[in-house]
């Protein structure tokens, strides 16, 4: 039954996402919202739900391993096989803005992360926790990128109103149905993977911080994996790029922070080597995107390879 109940979960989480990305996409664009802009908020917002709801759930039930290696594997999947798969399917053009703002924003929450998580290194503290006042200042990094997202909307706003041509009226009220009961399914798929992936990897030996970097990272991720790879089909590159990227500074500052604040999360020592590995990936990340401001196959190529060898490291040294 565990098992069912699992899959039940991953189902609830992919359908949840696509309904919820779908719904407030097109609010969204009603809205004369940029491409880039609905990537790095409302459709990161609605893929990054499945994090925030697995490490909430898992920080009230004191599973810390869980909730920190879900943000950090979850970060670490979207920049090399998500990235490097939807590269493959169509090179994946670069906004001067992303390389200049937005990856840099992502490299500071996880250069914050690493700072905040030292408490024996830098305070000589006996054990690493991400605090309560932690997770207020990861919550205030995020009213800064909230601030920063919310005046690139209001400058981009009019020229996208000048820039688009009068179309139908948007049903409001499915969208709006659509996007609540995705969200809803997001949530309660999330508490059905934490419970039962934990227990089945408990089950075979598994460390809590293991399950959190492999299996609950990889099934909170899937909604990022398909939201990607479809926008970049429909060669819309910036919202796949946008939804990475905004995905990935939600999960540090907002899922991170909101989970730390509800529950101080103890660190396990060996998710230092993991945070330090994201932080690499993301420089990786940051130089790729700079060479003539497009992620192409062969840079995609090298990033999902970067996540298979990931894997195989962190599954042997459990």
């Amino acid at each position: 039954m565990t098992y069912i109940l699992l899959i039940i979960g991953f189902v609830l989480l992919i359908k949840g996402a696509d309904f919820f990305v779908d719904g407030a996409s097109k609010i969204a664009t009603a809205l004369h919202v940029s491409p880039l802009l609905i990537g790095l908020t409302i459709v990161a917002f609605g893929t990054s739900s499945p994090e925030a709801t697995v490490s909430i759930v898992s920080a009230l039930e004191d599973s810390a391993g869980v909730a920190i290696g879900n943000v950090i594997g979850s970060n670490i999947f979207n920049i090399t096989l998500v990235v490097g798969l939807t590269a493959l399917i169509n090179p994946l053009k670069v906004e001067n803005e992303t390389i200049r703002k937005e990856i840099p924003f992502t490299l500071l929450a996880s250069l914050a992360l690493l700072i905040l998580m030292s408490d024996v290194a830098l305070q000589s503290l006996t054990t690493n926790y991400i605090s309560r006042s932690d997770g207020f200042i990861f919550l205030l990094f995020f009213a800064v990128f909230l601030y920063y997202i919310f005046e690139v909307a209001r400058k981009s706003r009019t020229t996208a109103m000048q820039d688009t041509t009068p179309k139908e009226k948007p049903a409001w009220g499915k969208n709006i149905v659509f996007t609540v009961s995705g969200l809803l399914a997001i949530i309660f798929g999330g508490e059905l993977v934490v419970r039962n992936a934990t227990e089945i990897a408990l089950l075979f030996g598994m460390s809590e911080t293991l399950v959190g970097l492999t299996i609950v990272s990889v099934g909170t991720s899937l909604p990022e994996l398909i939201t990607s790879i479809t926008a970049a089909v429909k060669k819309q590159s910036e919202i796949a790029l946008g939804n990475i990227i905004g995905s990935n500074i939600f999960n540090i500052l907002l899922v991170l922070g909101s989970s730390s604040v509800i529950a101080p999360l103890a660190v396990d020592s060996v998710l230092f080597v993991d945070v330090v590995v994201m932080i690499a990936l993301t420089i990786i990340l940051l130089l790729f995107s700079g060479t003539n401001y497009r992620i192409g196959k062969r840079e995609g190529i090298l990033l999902a390879s970067f996540y298979i060898m990931y894997m195989i490291y962190i599954i042997i040294r459990n």
